[in-house]
């Protein structure tokens, strides 16, 4: 089955082409940092109208670097939640309609299962079962995973997400935009040991998270030494340090409790090397390993949502005619493929 996979959650278009037998065929990718970087943060309007510019020539490019034309496609996979209600809408009519007018079928996937099974479309997938750490601009969560829609939420972000406190201090720093990468860099050329931030939430059992006082701490130490430039990289390292380590701990201690060896971590921060690194050390010391995406795909990408949409459309789901998005839509509320093929992603 070859599925055509719309990522349209935010500000990237991505477009990609999984093959059930053959694996990923093409894939291509469309940022809108450039237009959102005058603004600190992502416009929804823009990125809608983005979307709508960009998805078919996208397509078209997709599908000449497969060597296919729009007859060959058996599907199409679109991302139907959560994320921008504009841009989830995008993606969804764009896919919805393709669909209708190629008389194949359609179904719309949850982002965060992409991200989550993004490992699978490498080479040395993780075996079920696994704790998977998402960690993204909105999401911050535990989950293990036992198959294909088998998935419980062990914990989750109380206020802000990982990546969103990387992209608010960083803004606060004057480091621009998108901040978690510029914070990282900065944070290369820090001194680790002029400013110190509190592990949030280690101190006490449990799985949750909580990034909002951390990036309050930073943002604090920068008005204390009045917004002087020489600190910015000091402050960042004292920031990301603080981040990874909460986050590695959190996972040690989900990977203790649950009683498995196998760490997945997906989502835009888990392209961060110091958190890689970390989680690394940490999976190692208890025997275990860490699976990450390859970099482009830590990142929002059509090819995890094609690959989940051939997992479900190959069980027998898809979608009515009707365009319906779920901004909000947790990961542990989906099912498992009727077909009971939750044990095996390919």
């Amino acid at each position: 089955m070859k599925v055509l996979g719309i990522e349209s959650s935010c500000d990237e278009t991505g477009l990609a082409i999984f093959d059930s037998e053959q694996g990923l065929l093409a894939h291509t990718l469309h940022s809108q940092v450039k237009k959102h970087a005058a603004y600190g943060g992502v416009v929804p309007e823009i990125a809608s109208r983005d979307h709508i510019r960009t998805w078919l020539p996208l397509t078209r490019q997709c599908l000449s670097m497969a060597q296919l034309e729009l007859r060959d496609l058996d599907a199409i996979a679109f991302t139907a939640g959560p994320g921008l209600a504009g841009a989830l809408f995008t993606g969804a009519v764009a896919g919805r309609s393709l669909a209708w007018a190629l008389q194949i079928p359609a179904i719309g996937v949850n982002h965060m299962e992409g991200h989550l099974l993004a490992p699978m479309l490498e080479s040395d997938a993780p075996e079920f079962p696994f704790i998977c750490l998402l960690v993204s601009g909105g999401h911050t969560q535990l989950v293990r995973v036992d198959g294909i829609g088998q998935y419980r939420l062990l914990g989750d972000t109380r206020d802000d997400a990982a990546g969103e406190a990387f992209d608010k201090t960083a803004k606060m720093l004057g480091l621009g935009y998108p901040g978690g990468p510029h914070l990282a860099r900065a944070a290369e050329s820090g001194n680790p040991d002029r400013f110190r931030f509190s592990r949030p939430m280690t101190d006490r059992p449990g799985l949750d998270f909580s990034f909002s006082g951390l990036k309050t701490a930073a943002i604090t130490a920068f008005a204390e030494v009045d917004r002087n430039p020489e600190c910015v990289a000091d402050i960042a390292i004292a920031f990301e340090s603080a981040a990874v380590d909460t986050l590695a701990i959190k996972c040690t201690r989900a990977l203790k409790q649950e009683g498995i060896s196998r760490l997945v971590a997906s989502g835009g921060v888990a392209a961060n090397s110091r958190l890689r690194l970390a989680l690394e050390k940490s999976a190692a010391a208890l025997g275990g390993r860490v699976f990450f995406p390859r970099l482009e795909f830590c990142t929002d990408n059509g090819a995890m949502i094609a690959l989940a949409g051939a997992i479900r459309l190959e069980a027998g789901e898809h979608d009515s005619l009707g365009v319906v998005v779920r901004p909000r839509w947790p990961v542990d509320q989906l099912g498992v493929p009727a077909d009971g093929a939750a044990a095996d992603p390919m």
